[in-house]
């Protein structure tokens, strides 16, 4: 095996190490011995790939990015495909799944960016970009943002533990927000009795 091929192995091990560390023990359980313990490697080897906890973490959040990423593309290219609004329908679907992740590695990756707010740099401009593209295709940008940012209360109240919803009751309103055909109901509704319309 070549040595870039056998670091990168290394370096998803010692991912998937961390992310059983914090799933299991917690965040505050998560040190470079514990994910040399749980990886099954030294703890040189740890600090070969990742000089520091705060590493480690910033590598969570970059392999839950491509994940994301990952995630989008197989949504656009099944359910995606025949929806109106994709880049609304993806980023929905995104949220929908981020409640799936376990809730301790969601806050690990949070307090990683608390302590280097920086983090956030990349993270706001694609929002922005996602942002965009959901005004550009939508034929109510106020409906559509507004679908956008319902699912987004829906994911934080949930990691947060503060979601007073039932998680099948979150999935009904995951896919009220994903319904095209409601929206498109509604935004025809309001356009009838806007007073712009008389």
């Amino acid at each position: 095996m070549e040595n870039s091929a056998r670091s990168e192995k290394s370096r998803q091990l010692i991912i998937q190490a961390a992310l059983a560390v914090i799933d299991r023990d917690g965040a505050n359980r998560l040190t470079i011995d514990a994910i040399a313990r749980e990886a099954g490697i030294s703890k040189g080897g740890v600090l070969h790939h990742f000089r520091t906890k705060q590493a480690v973490l910033i590598a969570l959040l970059d392999n839950q990015r491509s994940e994301y990423a990952r995630f989008a593309r197989d949504y656009l290219d099944h359910d995606g495909r025949g929806s109106g609004e994709p880049s609304l329908a993806t980023q929905i679907a995104i949220l929908r799944e981020a409640t799936k992740q376990p809730q301790s590695v969601a806050l690990a990756i949070l307090g990683a960016i608390g302590e280097q707010p920086s983090l956030l740099d990349g993270l706001r401009d694609a929002e922005a970009l996602n942002v965009a593209a959901i005004r550009k295709e939508s034929a109510d940008a106020d409906l559509a943002i507004l679908r956008w940012s319902a699912a987004r209360g829906l994911l934080w109240t949930s990691l947060f533990n503060m979601c007073p919803l039932s998680e099948k009751e979150r999935e009904h309103y995951f896919a009220l927000l994903l319904d095209e055909a409601h929206w498109k109901r509604l935004a025809s509704q309001k356009s009838k009795t806007s007073p712009r319309a008389r």
